[in-house]
């Protein structure tokens, strides 16, 4: 790869480490309003170190007349998340005092919206570092957001071709337009956790809990402020409130562009949003019903259990309302299984994506009607697109590539020792994005503490893989990537 590609990647990284630094001054004003200034030093050595760095990258300067092409794009989207999460594990390291492994487990797990963590005792925890837990959500959740509808289309990324919008277009026309659908995206975005953060706070939390887990819900994350997760407040109106922002996180943020700009019914008339509330109704009602007959609580309260655990879940945001996993083997089975249904393409959900779902119910549909009437032209169509022949193959080589990626995942955690469960759901719920796995280890009530060093890395590139789409990050490993 030539140096002046590599050296405008540098560049547009130091940029990302210097926002980064500056966004570290956020879990120190916090550490003042609560005078919890034991911490302070940590975050401010981690700030100038994070500084520096993104200093030195952009000090050589932004090369002239140098573009990124398609296949630079691979290589500025993995390397920038990356380097990302090896700095903001510092605070981590220095003000926890755990081992970097486990620093930067976290960090990643931060910002990839994971949600599944090492640490506990959150309750009594640093103010400090519970914001910057959560500002990494945040911060992750609108980074994932601008890939989703920005890079992902232009890279050709499992089907997501299928949602590319005039911000993918990088022609001098289009270029103004994009930078105004890339205003609204963040106002929608920082609109909604405000909005999110009021609902809480009248709903019975603190302001300093509704602000973390409002950040935690709109990038559906899953870090909370208490080991007990939203279990802690008992208040129906937090459940709710909380269920209404991780469904507003996982739904495409262009959408909310195209109402901000007219559209009144472009999330209605959506087939991914119809799909997913599709989904999630069904789900609440038939998991609500079975709770309600096998427990002794009112139908209400089982089905608002229900709606939050499942919500959590398909959403991949990671909160949990008590230990579903003792519930039963049926809901056992099935939580194992919505966590890889995942939100809609362009919000900050992980998972497999709703549209994959839909996608390939409309080739099996057509395939057993072409079998019926071998000579019929049988017009293939999603939410208005066509369904040519590369998005259906992009579609199946990242649903492959993502079920290969859990099994092998699995199977390596099962070579360090961890026991079949923790391995298989660790597996899924990192690459997923959903956080917390099954078992008594890594299940809603435990943490990913007792795992070994070596499966954490494991878990922590499985993070990555899942949240960059699988093929981004594969495609660099290929010989051929790297000739000029």
């Amino acid at each position: 790869m030539a140096l002046p590609t590599l050296r405008i990647i540098g560049f547009i990284i130091g940029i990302f480490l210097i926002t980064l630094a500056i966004f570290m001054v956020v879990p120190m004003a916090t550490l003042l309003v609560f005078e919890r200034t034991s911490d302070l030093p940590s975050f401010l050595w981690s700030s100038m170190i994070t500084f520096v760095a993104g200093l030195a990258l952009i000090l050589p300067g932004r090369p002239e007349h140098v573009h990124l092409r398609p296949r630079d794009m691979y290589l500025l989207t993995v390397s920038s998340w990356l380097v990302v999460c090896v700095f903001a594990a510092l605070p981590f390291l220095l003000t926890q005092h755990i081992s970097y492994t486990d620093s930067f487990f976290e960090s990643m797990s931060g910002i990839t919206a994971t949600g599944a963590t090492v640490l506990s005792g959150l309750d009594t925890m640093s103010p400090g570092i519970l914001m910057w837990r959560s500002l990494l959500h945040w911060l992750g959740g609108i980074g994932f957001i601008g890939m989703a509808v920005a890079i992902l289309p232009l890279l050709r990324i499992g089907g997501m071709r299928l949602f590319q919008t005039e911000s993918s277009d990088r022609s001098e026309k289009v270029m103004p337009r994009s930078h105004m659908v890339a205003r609204l995206i963040v106002a929608s975005y920082v609109g909604i956790t405000i909005l999110g953060t009021l609902a809480l706070w009248w709903a019975g939390m603190s302001l300093f809990d509704a602000i973390n887990h409002s950040m935690s819900a709109i990038s559906t994350g899953g870090f909370s402020t208490s080991d007990l997760s939203l279990a802690k407040w008992t208040q129906p109106a937090v459940h709710w409130v909380a269920i209404v922002i991780m469904i507003l996180g996982s739904l495409p943020f262009a959408l909310y562009v195209s109402m901000l700009r007219g559209n009144r019914r472009a999330l209605i008339k959506d087939q991914q949003v119809q799909g997913l509330i599709g989904v999630l109704l069904i789900t609440w009602l038939v998991l609500g019903t079975w709770y309600w007959a096998t427990t002794d609580l009112h139908w209400l309260d089982a089905l608002r259990h229900v709606a939050l655990n499942v919500t959590s879940i398909v959403t991949t945001t990671g909160f949990a309302l008590g230990d579903y996993s003792l519930w039963g083997n049926f809901s056992l089975m099935l939580f194992f299984y919505l966590g890889f249904v995942g939100g809609c393409s362009g919000s900050t959900a992980g998972g497999i994506k709703i549209f994959r779902f839909q996608v390939a119910y409309i080739l099996l549909r057509a395939n057993l009607n072409q079998l019926i009437h071998p000579r019929a032209v049988i017009k293939q169509k999603y939410n208005g697109h066509r369904l040519d022949e590369e998005i259906v193959r992009s579609i199946l080589t990242f649903s492959f590539f993502f079920a290969i990626t859990i099994c092998v995942i699995a199977l390596l955690l099962s070579l360090l020792g961890v026991e079949w469960m923790t391995a298989l759901t660790g597996a899924a719920s990192t690459v997923s994005g959903v956080g917390p796995g099954l078992g008594e280890t890594i299940g809603p009530a435990g943490n990913f503490a007792p795992l070994p060093d070596a499966a954490k890395w494991i878990l922590s590139a499985g993070m990555l893989l899942g949240r960059l789409e699988i093929i981004t990050v594969f495609v660099l490993c290929i010989p051929a990537f790297w000739r000029h």
